[in-house]
């Protein structure tokens, strides 16, 4: 009889142990977008908090990352902001610019780095023609036009950097509906400021 109480309290601990477990992977797995979404939370206040002669203050105390400028397309939903710094910590919480190239909406070639599932999802029905437009801090709006769109494989080839011509850039993993993080293709697209 007491080897059927001590196999009955041994399913009971293992059945706890078990729920346990499932509650901290469940709460994880929560955890990652409460955290994104209060990021954006962060971000947005920081942006609004810019003044129009000055950069946008970091979003929290420890970030390495500020807002820099905003893409809007009304015509997709789209709004997102471009975040200082187009490097690893950065890109969970947003679109990042690339470092070395042109602060977008300024005079220069922008580059920008984004998620191809959240950030850039947009970016599968964009087409030649449409408009972006990329407010800087203070409120200051330089329209774009898309001029191109291309496959590139980065073993073979780098994007061109054209610094004297008011290009944006949008880059993100291809292909866009599959799901591989270490393919060697980017999808590009390529915008060039609106002179009118």
């Amino acid at each position: 009889m007491a080897l059927f109480v001590t196999s009955t309290r041994l399913q009971e601990i293992a059945g706890i142990v078990l729920i346990a477990a499932g509650l901290v992977f469940a709460g994880y797995g929560y955890y990652l977008p409460a955290k994104a979404a209060l990021a954006q939370v962060l971000v947005a206040r920081a942006w609004e908090a810019a003044s129009g002669d000055g950069p946008a203050p970091r979003p929290w105390p420890w970030a390495d990352t500020r807002p820099v400028a905003r893409i809007n397309m009304p015509k997709r939903g789209v709004s997102l902001f471009v975040l200082a710094g187009g490097h690893g910590p950065a890109l969970p919480f947003g679109a990042a610019l690339v470092e070395g190239t042109a602060v977008p909406g300024g005079h220069g070639h922008s580059v920008i780095a984004a998620s191809r599932e959240r950030q850039f999802a947009f970016l599968h029905n964009i087409r030649i023609g449409d408009p972006i437009e990329v407010e800087r801090p203070g409120g200051v709006k330089v329209a774009y036009v898309v001029i191109e769109k291309k496959i590139l494989d980065v073993r073979k080839q780098k994007i061109e950097i054209e610094a004297a011509a008011d290009f944006l850039t949008l880059v993100t993993c291809y292909p866009l509906s599959d799901w591989n993080p270490k393919g060697p293709f980017r999808f590009v697209v390529t915008a060039v400021a609106d002179p009118a």
